[in-house]
């Protein structure tokens, strides 16, 4: 059964970003599901760059936690003690480090782990020449990343994406035997939410994120404001 247009708004309102799953599987049909719709998200020259591999295998699993475990560890010490100097008011957010060092470390128990590839030679970068980090390959991949987890979601699927695995990419590739002449752009978790999804996610409001015309010209609300 197709979702209907509700279904998807409400995905994009409650999907955050999950760590914890139950241990029960997700079944081909509902990866299939949502890679069907997936497929269709827009991308320069319908070049169709991205390819996914799903992976449920216990010891596969654990050599990608391994791999990702060597990038995390300095990156968490790091962010925990920029929490921690801050003091006691950023509880909250020492809560939600702690929680993603959790999730890392428990990477093999999770249902599914899905490495995103895309095909270099498919990627029209156009920024290559700019002062700034290149991002424009991304826009032929990550509407496909987003339209996934939507899809997933719909159907009562959680996930979180992590790029820190890329880190690894060689010996990723290598593990899952991933062509030259493909990229590694990241890897997702996936599963059913161990406490359910989000209610409410906080984030901030379309008028300070959404200018007219010129930056710093926020767009007005309609009437009765948003929500």
């Amino acid at each position: 059964m197709r979702p209907s247009a509700l279904d998807a708004l409400e995905a994009m309102r409650t999907i955050g970003t999950c760590r914890s799953y139950k241990p029960d599987d997700v079944a081909d049909e509902v990866i299939y599901a949502a890679a069907e719709s997936a497929r269709f998200a827009p991308q320069g020259g319908n070049r169709q760059p991205v390819r996914l591999v799903v992976v449920r295998e216990r010891a596969t699993k654990e050599r990608l936690r391994d791999l990702y475990l060597v990038p995390w560890q300095p990156y968490f010490e790091a962010a925990l003690a920029g929490v921690q100097a801050l003091g006691p008011s950023l509880a909250s957010r020492e809560k939600a480090v702690r929680a993603a060092d959790e999730f890392a470390h428990n990477l093999a128990d999770h249902p599914l782990l899905i490495v995103v590839c895309a095909r270099r030679d498919a990627l029209v970068i156009t920024d290559l020449e700019l002062d700034r980090p290149s991002v424009v390959g991304g826009a032929s991949i990550y509407p496909y990343v987003q339209n996934l987890c939507i899809a997933l979601r719909v159907q009562g699927v959680a996930s979180a994406i992590t790029t820190l695995a890329v880190e690894a990419e060689p010996q990723v590739k290598e593990l899952l035997g991933i062509p030259d002449e493909y990229l590694m752009a990241c890897m997702m978790a996936a599963g059913y939410p161990e406490r359910g999804f989000p209610r409410k996610l906080s984030r901030l409001p379309v008028e300070e994120t959404v200018f007219l015309e010129r930056f710093g010209e926020p767009i007005d609300p309609p009437e009765g404001g948003g929500d």
